[in-house]
C-alpha cells in the first residue's frame, strides 16, 4: 500500500525537475528583446511593451488549455488567493524592470546570474514559511545548501567579472549590479504568493491570469511615476511602434517560461523548483554571447571568469534537483497545507489531489465557453497587426545561432507540455 505513492511522489519530482529545465530554456529566450535598451528605448518602455505582451499570454494560454469556465470556477474556490497573485505580480513587473536597467548597464549574460539570486531568497522563504527541507535529512540538506553556496559563489564570480568588462564604466556596472541584485530579491519575495497558491490547491492556470493584472497595474504606475505621467508614457510607447512586436513576443515567451517554472515550484516547492528554472541564465549567456556577441568586448581572463561562474551556477542546480524531497519532508508539506485548509476553510481532499496533480473534476465540468475562441482570435489578431509594418533595428545578431536556440527552445516546449498533460492533464 506504500509502493504506490511513492511512485507517485517520483514521477512529480521528474516532471517537475522537466518543468524547471523547460522554464529556464523559455525564460532564457524571453529576455533577448530586452537588448532593445542598447539603442535608446526606455526601460520603462520596454517593460511596457513586455507586460503586455504579457497580459495577452496570460489571458490566452490558460483559456486554450483548459477553457475559462475551468479558470473562474477555480478562482471562486479560493478567493482569498486572487490578491496575493495581484501581489505576486506587481513584485514581478517592479523586478523586470530592474532587470532591464541591468541588461542595458552591463551585459544580458552578466545580468541573468546576479538576478537568479533569488533562488537563495526563495530557498529561505520555502525554509521559513512552507516547511521546505524540513525532514530532509543531512544528505538532503546538503545538496540543497551546497547547491546554494554554489549558486551565490557562481553570480560572484561573474559580477567581478563585469570589471574586466571595457564596455561599461564602473559607475554603470555597479547600477547595473544593484538593480540586477534587487531584482533578485524582488522576484525570490514573489514566489511566496506562488506556493501559498499550490499548497491551497489552486491550478497554476488560474493564478497567472490573475498573477497579470497586478503586473500590468504597477508597470503602468512605474511608467507614469518615471516619465512623468501617462500621457508621456504612452507618446513614447507609440513612438516604438516598429520593434512593438518583439516586445510582445518576448513577454508572451516569458509566460510560457513562467507557466513552467509555476508547475516546477507547485511539484518540487520553490527551494528546489526556482534553482532548476534558473537554468535560464545559462540559456542567457548563449543568448548573449552567441547571437548578440556580448563577449566581444571581454578579455580572455574575464570570459573565462564567466565560463567558471555559469558552470559553477549550473553545477549547484543540478546538486538541489537531486535533492529529492523523503517522506519526512512531504510530512511537513502536509503540515503546511493543513495549515491553510483550516485557515481559510479548504476541502482537505481536494487540496491534496490538486497537489497529486489529479484533476478537480467538478472545475472542469465548467471547462470552455464560446468565447474562449474569441480570445484567441483577439490574441492571434493583436500579433499580427503589431507584425505588420515591423522591422528589425541596428543591432548586431548572429542569426545562424539564433535559429539553434529557437529550436532547442521548442524542443522544449514540445517535451516539457507533453509530459504535463500526460501525468496531470495541466492541473
Amino acid at each position: 500500500m506504500t509502493v504506490e505513492p511513492v511512485r507517485a511522489g517520483s514521477s512529480l519530482h521528474r516532471l517537475g525537475v522537466v518543468c524547471g529545465l523547460c522554464a529556464g530554456a523559455w525564460l532564457g529566450a524571453a529576455e533577448a528583446p530586452t537588448k532593445l535598451v542598447t539603442i535608446g528605448i526606455s526601460p520603462f518602455v520596454i517593460t511596457l511593451g513586455m507586460v503586455m505582451g504579457v497580459f495577452v499570454a496570460r489571458w490566452t494560454l490558460p483559456m486554450m488549455l483548459k477553457g475559462s469556465g475551468y479558470v473562474f470556477s477555480d478562482l471562486r474556490q479560493k478567493p482569498h488567493l486572487i490578491v496575493w497573485a495581484v501581489i505576486a505580480g506587481m513584485l514581478w513587473a517592479v523586478a523586470n524592470t530592474l532587470t532591464v536597467f541591468a541588461v542595458r548597464n552591463v551585459g544580458l549574460s552578466i545580468a541573468f546570474p546576479l538576478w537568479n539570486t533569488n533562488s537563495l531568497v526563495g530557498l529561505f522563504w520555502g525554509w521559513l514559511f512552507f516547511k521546505e527541507l524540513r525532514g530532509s535529512g543531512a544528505k538532503g540538506w546538503f545538496k540543497v545548501l551546497g547547491g546554494t553556496a554554489a549558486i551565490l559563489l557562481g553570480a560572484s564570480v561573474l559580477a567581478y567579472a563585469t570589471t574586466q568588462q571595457s564596455a561599461y564604466t564602473s559607475g554603470k556596472a555597479t547600477l547595473g549590479i544593484l538593480a540586477a541584485l534587487t531584482a533578485g530579491l524582488l522576484w525570490g519575495t514573489m514566489y511566496i504568493p506562488y506556493r501559498k497558491a499550490y499548497i491551497s490547491g489552486m491550478n497554476p492556470l488560474s493564478f497567472v491570469t490573475i498573477f497579470t493584472f497586478g503586473e500590468l497595474g504597477a508597470t503602468l504606475a512605474l511608467g507614469g511615476i518615471f516619465e512623468h505621467g501617462l500621457g508621456n508614457l504612452f507618446h513614447e510607447f507609440s513612438a516604438t511602434r516598429p520593434v512593438l512586436f518583439w516586445l510582445f513576443l518576448g513577454g508572451f515567451c516569458w509566460v510560457i517560461g513562467d507557466l513552467f517554472q509555476q508547475y516546477a515550484a507547485k511539484y518540487v516547492g520553490i527551494g528546489r523548483g526556482i534553482p532548476l528554472s534558473n537554468t535560464n541564465q545559462l540559456w542567457g549567456l548563449a543568448w548573449g554571447a552567441l547571437v548578440f556577441g556580448e563577449f566581444a568586448g571581454l578579455s580572455t581572463f574575464a570570459r573565462e571568469l564567466v565560463t567558471g561562474g555559469s558552470l559553477l551556477m549550473i553545477a549547484g542546480a543540478v546538486a538541489i534537483a537531486t535533492a529529492v524531497a523523503p517522506a519526512s519532508e512531504l510530512a511537513s508539506w502536509k503540515l503546511a497545507m493543513e495549515r491553510e485548509c483550516s485557515r481559510y476553510e479548504l476541502n482537505k481532499q481536494q487540496v491534496e489531489a490538486a497537489m497529486r496533480g489529479e484533476e478537480d473534476q467538478n472545475a472542469q465540468k465548467n471547462g470552455r465557453r464560446w468565447w474562449d475562441v474569441l480570445v484567441l482570435l483577439a490574441a492571434v489578431g493583436i500579433f499580427i497587426a503589431l507584425a505588420w509594418g515591423t522591422h528589425g533595428r541596428s543591432i548586431e545578431l548572429n542569426l545562424p545561432w539564433m535559429l539553434v536556440l529557437l529550436a532547442a527552445t521548442t524542443v522544449c516546449l514540445v517535451i516539457g507540455g507533453t509530459l504535463l498533460w500526460r501525468r496531470t492533464k495541466f492541473s
